[in-house]
């Protein structure tokens, strides 16, 4: 198995080091910048523009983030970073231009982000961008039918199933996706401890990282049953891990 301490070694900013939108947003290039500063990881999430282009940005629909109606699918690249977020001087981020601004200095998970039926070439566009990146880095969704396509079109990459829930069908879900080589699981912290997360992590010895980490029992969780958290809204550096 790809060794994957590195994965596991420090926090992971959700969506960058952001401050809850007050006036740092999250997944802008000043909410990396920050996380970079302080020496966490990076989590962000990227969609597919209407011309191929990665694009970072959490939503489909374009309105909580840039004040625009439509969707990420609908715009081009170059229509897309010219839009402002939350009114801020930040723009919408290409995967490129992150990837530039974190240089390999501390590593980063990308969630690729489906849309059913205005996503194709999304798997591909990323593994080419990242294949060419010198830092660590991995891939990882909710999405099966992007997972699907990780070792075809981002082969090398460590990709990840992003993943939450208790109840028997989710967690039968989960195992069928074992089957597409899975490197990780990041795991709906308030959904542990469950059957998946246990056998990978103690059969399979699968590194398992937490979303998305807000307060002290979050954080007990996450190190009682998995191995790192994603985190927000507080410096993970400055409170107590059980």
């Amino acid at each position: 198995m790809t060794d994957l301490s590195w994965l596991i070694a420090r926090p992971v900013a959700h969506r960058g080091f952001h401050d809850m939108n007050k006036t740092r947003w999250e997944n802008t290039l000043s909410a990396f910048a920050a996380a970079v500063e302080r020496g966490y990881a990076i989590e962000c999430d990227v969609h597919i523009s209407s011309d191929g282009v990665p694009v970072i940005i959490h939503d489909g629909d374009l309105k909580r983030l840039t004040g625009e109606d439509g969707f990420v699918w609908q715009r081009t690249a170059a229509e897309l970073t010219t839009l402002k977020v939350g009114g801020t001087k930040d723009h919408v981020p290409t995967l490129q231009e992150a990837l530039d601004l974190i240089g390999g200095q501390v590593p980063l998970v990308v969630e690729l982000k489906g849309v059913s039926g205005h996503d194709a070439g999304l798997v591909a566009s990323v593994g080419r961008l990242l294949k060419r990146y010198k830092g660590k880095v991995a891939i990882m969704s909710f999405d099966h039918w992007l997972i699907r396509d990780f070792a075809k079109d981002a082969p090398g990459i460590p990709g990840g199933l992003t993943a939450y829930g208790k109840d028997n069908q989710l967690i039968e879900a989960h195992f069928a996706m074992l089957a597409h080589n899975l490197a990780f699981t990041s795991y709906a912290a308030g959904d542990l401890p469950n059957p998946f997360v246990s056998f990978v992590r103690e059969k399979l010895g699968m590194p398992v990282i937490t979303w998305t980490v807000h307060d002290q029992p979050a954080v007990d969780l996450t190190f009682k049953y998995a191995d790192q958290m994603t985190f927000e809204g507080f410096e993970p550096d400055l409170v107590k891990v059980a």
